[in-house]
């Protein structure tokens, strides 16, 4: 896990190639089911283009609106095994619509040489689909937003890893004993999730996520009188310069209410010259931070063991 976090930046140098590209049919709009680390790209492909038209679809079989054959819709499942984005595909083939298969190998790309279908291969290094979103956002942009692709190769050289361990380590030692709420604006509500997704996987803690400006009318309500109920919680502030001025002067206020109840707030705000440097070298914080948790906690930070029982048991 140490060494996925620490050569991340490299995976920005993947050069993707679509696989029977004679059989993919220009789009505008497009569908992806992806499950777990599978889908995470996609949303953060939007952060940087919100005129990207993607709908991300995880659950079995195909969404209710699916019948823009004009669209493209992309089977997007790291291992190539995952059974909801199988059976999304099939359904999709079954009406001849635009398909194409996005993993590293298994039964999905098998399933696409099968029907000469429309495929790119990620490289497999072994690390977990959480870990590989450089890879993902690359393939994804290949197939809907040629546009961010040298953007995204740019990163291979200007992210640095390593800059953000000592940083991730301390606000692991901040959150110890600690479970944390990760807060965003909703344009960067695909951040905070990824940040829960890398808590909750990696440093093996609960962790929940929700945005402004909509958790001012409800969930904030819930930690008002809540006592010594609340004193477990860390909120995470996902600050953006680029948030509506509203979103930040919400964030002040709330962080303002929150602190006087006796709630424990940590602002971490999103830098970097461009939204793609923003939002990676927020991940990587986050990574750092699940990583040291996990080793405080005397938890594997790599493997999902209760992930993979239950899908045995759904199996048997």
């Amino acid at each position: 896990m140490k060494d996925s976090i620490e050569n991340f930046a490299s995976q920005f140098g993947f050069l993707p190639v679509v696989e029977n590209a004679e059989k993919l049919k220009p789009a505008t709009s497009s569908v992806l089911c992806g499950m777990g680390g599978s889908h995470l790209a996609a949303s953060l492909l939007k952060i940087a283009n919100p005129e990207l038209d993607i709908y991300i679809h995880r659950d079995y079989g195909l969404p209710a609106f699916a019948e823009k054959r004009d669209s493209m819709y992309i089977a997007s499942s790291y291992s190539g095994n995952t059974e909801e984005v199988l059976d999304f595909a099939e359904k999709a083939r079954e009406k001849n619509f635009n398909v194409v298969a996005v993993a590293t190998g298994g039964r999905l790309i098998a399933w696409a040489q099968e029907h000469t279908l429309p495929y790119i291969i990620l490289p497999d290094t072994g690390i977990q689909p959480r870990m590989a979103l450089g890879f993902s956002a690359i393939a994804l942009a290949k197939l809907v937003d040629p546009s961010a692709l040298s953007a995204l190769a740019n990163l291979a050289k200007s992210l640095d890893p390593l800059v953000f361990e000592s940083s991730g380590r301390q606000f692991a030692e901040n959150l110890r004993g600690k479970v944390p709420i990760i807060y965003s604006s909703r344009a960067n509500l695909p951040v905070a999730y990824n940040w829960k997704v890398k808590l909750n996987e990696t440093g093996k803690i609960p962790a929940f996520y929700n945005v402004f400006p909509e958790l001012n009318h409800n969930e904030m309500n819930g930690f008002d009188s809540a006592g010594a109920l609340a004193q477990n919680f860390y909120f995470i502030f996902l600050s953006d310069a680029s948030d509506h001025p509203q979103i930040v002067r919400r964030m002040a206020v709330c962080k303002e209410m929150y602190e006087a109840r006796g709630l424990t707030v940590a602002q971490v705000e999103l830098l970097g010259e461009n939204p793609f440097t923003k939002i990676f070298n927020s991940l990587l914080l986050a990574d750092w931070t699940a990583f040291a948790l996990a080793e405080f906690y005397g938890n594997d930070p790599e493997n999902v063991p209760m992930i993979e029982e239950f899908k045995k048991k759904i199996a048997g």
